[in-house]
């Protein structure tokens, strides 16, 4: 569907996978035993050559090439879900930083998290009669009267995680939605605790059903959990995003007095949720290099990877390309104001470990900063 999706792996990779994961299943030594211990030999196989790509440090950014040049005089409103949540944030910055670089001008509402923040934000964002606005992280169905007002209005509105899937949306009305493809990121993350715990887990899933592309993303990596029959999905916590700092660290130290060590590995539908973690797990005893091990489905803010970098309570994340996104936004709005289509670019999943960030604090493919600027005429 889209240009920049994983490949599929070939059947002798996938088949070399399998001979080696088979070989090496289970915690303990081999035994000779046949892969039937495994649990789930085939999806075993098939999520360890999908970790390998996706943790693959050396990708490069292979976004479009041509388009319209710079639009002059324009004006963008970021109106944000809460600035406390680090992935909007960071897209937030990265729009800021193309904005300057194009010679537009931005500026950031914030919806503190709450849906009569947002509709606020989004009203005020209206009324200063902005050449574009941004949709940071919310569901636009909270906000249908301002969407309405600025259709109404003409002014072209770019998501950003605010439907389910990228590209244009008609109903609400988006120019495009930018995100990764949540299929691939939730996939990606349930297959990086299938491979690591060689298809022996105990798995608990933290989420916040509140936002509806969050809710879909906890659905499908459950879905991708259940593959394999060794991993067993222990509960699933639904906390708010805006609560997270307040209600983590409680319902954290019930699971560790619950489910002991039987919790094995952590899947959040955002990193944030381990920072406020952390505390309850390391006051339990817990090591930070070990069970749980955890990983977030994004979005890879700098906070994550400084806990992965220093294997505390984080070993993994899927980030998000933040800055980059943040930079395909205002390309976006100038290929709106052009009168042209969507650039239709979607950035590939990756894994980010301690292993392959190389002490970096975001995942920033090399390349986008030059790209866009050549299209631009910068």
């Amino acid at each position: 569907m889209y240009p920049n999706r994983k490949t599929t792996p070939t059947a002798a990779a996938l088949l070399t996978a399998a001979t080696v994961l088979v070989a090496g299943c289970g915690s303990g030594p081999s035994t000779g035993a046949g892969p039937s211990e495994t649990g789930c030999p085939a999806t075993l196989a098939r999520a360890e050559a999908a970790v390998r790509q996706a943790e693959n440090s050396d990708a490069v950014w292979h976004g479009p090439t041509s388009g319209p040049p710079a639009a002059s005089g324009k004006t963008l409103v970021y109106v944000a879900q809460t600035m406390t949540n680090p992935g909007v944030a960071g897209v937030a910055k990265g729009v800021e930083e193309a904005a300057k670089a194009i010679g537009w001008k931005l500026r950031v509402i914030d919806g503190d998290g709450t849906p009569a923040g947002i509709q606020a934000a989004l009203s005020q964002a209206i009324t200063l009669k902005p050449s574009g606005i941004v949709i940071g992280g919310f569901d636009p169905q909270l906000t249908s009267q301002q969407m309405a007002g600025a259709e109404a209005a003409h002014i072209p509105v770019v998501g950003w995680h605010a439907v389910g899937s990228p590209g244009p949306s008609e109903h609400p009305r988006l120019f495009t939605n930018v995100t990764t493809k949540v299929e691939d990121v939730a996939g990606i993350s349930a297959d990086w605790i299938i491979a690591r715990s060689r298809g022996d887990a105990g798995v608990v899933l933290f989420t916040d059903d509140s936002i509806p592309f969050a809710k879909n993303k906890a659905e499908l990596i459950r879905q991708e959990l259940a593959t394999c029959s060794g991993v067993r999905l222990l509960t699933t916590e639904n906390i708010p995003i805006p609560d997270a700092a307040s209600r983590t660290p409680q319902a954290v130290s019930s699971l560790v007095s619950r489910f002991q060590d039987d919790w094995t590995h952590s899947v959040a539908i955002n990193d944030l949720y381990f920072a406020d973690a952390a505390p309850a797990l390391r006051a339990a005893g817990k090591p930070g290099a070990g069970a749980p091990f955890n990983i977030g489905a994004g979005d890879g803010d700098p906070s994550a990877f400084q806990r992965i970098n220093s294997e505390q309570f984080q070993a993994a994340t899927v980030p998000e390309p933040l800055s980059q996104q943040g930079w395909q936004i205002v390309d976006e709005f100038n290929r709106a104001f052009a009168g042209r289509p969507a650039s239709g670019y979607v950035a590939p999943v990756h894994i980010a470990t301690a292993d392959n960030s190389d002490g970096a604090t975001s995942w920033d493919p090399s390349g986008y900063r030059e790209g866009y600027l050549r299209i631009w005429g910068r």
